[in-house]
């Protein structure tokens, strides 16, 4: 079964004696091989050994009958929290941001650049290899929920956010950029300027390789103004983008909320490329329109678990043909990057919410988590599976170290029975860089030291104290 792009590269990498889980093509898995060109692209794969013509050239790599499958793709993420975890352990969706906007309001654009590369690399190191970032606002600021209106405290300057884009790009993960309008903070042309540079720095500083595209940072959530919709969606046709919306995420001030649906579906946001973040509570016709236009959603069972927002109606959204993808939220409400964790937090919740063992299966909640996530972005082109053209981004994962047992079905193994101790590479573009949990980057040191200093000194100038620090 040689799967061979017709005009290959040079061949710089072979991987052999793999049970190779592509997730494309309308294979579940085979044991075999791939092989990925000088362009970072996978270049041929098939079962059994390659033959002549077909590989064994360049680095040969025998994982020794270790699973091989797509990087995780985390469609819905914000980078920079990777130094706020386990902060405000009992708090719901208001009372946590309240917290961590308290922080972030003391952070410079040193700060957030070394905030931002380090949780790239700890993205990467657990075999996350694409991600959709919502980039820290330029406005420093708290939403108060009673009120529905946010305090603006300051407005930090543009390189605030281009040092966010240039941490993911020197982090070598692929992100697709999310920008907030905030024209409600500013004067409104002044707001579209900011946002318009914004894109440009992006598509200019960060190699095509690398970027995924940009995004609007949806957030008329936290909006006081029905015509932020309007400006969100005059951003999405002026640049041709895509908006990524935080909605109905948790069931606080619920009425508020579902207000806030009409604002953007008299806007005409609703399309293909917008997508709904969360989307915990919506009523049938909310649902109903979102599938109606083409709009997708993005889950994250695993941040509404620990922020207790409640659990997403995957099924339904399925059968209203809802594109979905899946995502890790915060690392300061997941904890650990772990998108093994995420599978299975979403499958058993769905199990036990629908009582139904077959309502989810690790198959489907695998293709979510990969290509389906990459569907949802617009960018199945180019990852989320392993096919031949594809970017060569994938995981050795073995099951037998430390043992996991006898496999009796490879996708339930893989998804059900391993997990980040099990990860021992992460290759993006057909290059190592992480093996055993930890990153190969020359920069993870000075990453994780700048992390600890900077989290420190930021909590100090606004009267924080972290419990312990090594």
């Amino acid at each position: 079964m040689p799967m061979d792009d017709p005009t290959p590269s040079r061949t710089v990498l072979t991987i052999t004696n793999a049970v190779i889980i592509p997730v494309g093509g309308g294979i579940e898995w085979f044991r075999g091989w791939l092989t990925v060109g000088s362009d970072g692209r996978i270049s041929g794969l098939g079962e059994g050994e390659p033959q002549q013509g077909q590989g064994a050239q360049g680095e040969v790599l025998d994982v020794g009958g270790a699973f091989v499958a797509p990087g995780f793709v985390s469609a819905h993420s914000h980078i920079f929290t990777s130094g706020m975890r386990g902060m405000t352990p009992d708090d719901s969706l208001y009372g946590w941001v309240g917290q961590q906007s308290t922080f972030i309001s003391a952070a410079d654009e040193d700060d957030i650049y070394w905030f931002t590369l380090h949780g790239c690399l700890d993205f990467l190191n657990n075999g996350v290899t694409s991600a959709y970032n919502f980039t820290d606002s330029r406005v420093v600021g708290r939403y108060d929920p009673a009120t529905d209106r946010r305090e603006i405290f300051s407005i930090r300057s543009e390189r605030y956010l281009q040092r966010q884009f240039d941490a993911a790009r020197d982090a070598g993960l692929r992100t697709m950029s999310a920008i907030r309008v905030d024209s409600e903070f500013q004067r409104v042309e002044q707001a579209f300027e900011v946002f318009a540079d914004a894109v440009e720095y992006a598509r200019t500083e960060v190699p095509a390789d690398l970027s995924l595209g940009q995004s609007v940072f949806g957030a008329v959530q936290w909006s006081a103004e029905e015509r932020a919709a309007r400006d969100e969606v005059r951003m999405m046709d002026a640049h041709g983008i895509g908006n990524q919306a935080h909605f109905l995420e948790t069931s606080e001030a619920l009425d508020q909320q579902r207000e806030k649906f009409r604002w953007y579906e008299d806007a005409g946001a609703f399309r293909d490329g917008f997508l709904f973040g969360h989307f915990v509570h919506p009523d049938a016709r909310m649902a109903e329109t979102a599938a109606r236009s083409g709009s997708g959603m993005v889950w994250q069972p695993t941040s509404n678990g620990r922020l207790g927002s409640g659990v997403a109606d995957i099924p339904r959204y399925r059968d209203l043909g809802m594109p979905i993808g899946v995502g890790l939220d915060d690392q300061s409400c997941t904890d650990v990057s772990d998108a093994f964790q995420n599978m299975r937090i979403g499958m058993y919740t769905q199990r036990a919410v629908h009582r139904d063992a077959s309502i989810l299966g690790p198959a489907e909640m695998l293709r979510m988590h990969t290509l389906g996530s990459a569907e949802a972005l617009g960018v199945a082109d180019r990852v989320g599976s392993l096919e031949v053209g594809k970017f060569a981004d994938f995981v050795v994962v073995d099951p037998t170290s430390p043992d996991t047992g006898p496999v009796w079905n490879v996708v339930a193994a893989y998804a059900f029975a391993c997990g980040l101790r099990n990860l021992k590479k992460v290759f993006v573009g057909g290059v190592l860089v992480s093996e055993e949990g930890v990153s190969v980057h020359p920069s993870a040191p000075d990453a994780s030291a700048h992390l600890h200093d900077r989290v420190r000194r930021a909590a100090a100038r606004n009267g924080l104290r972290l419990a312990w620090d090594a």
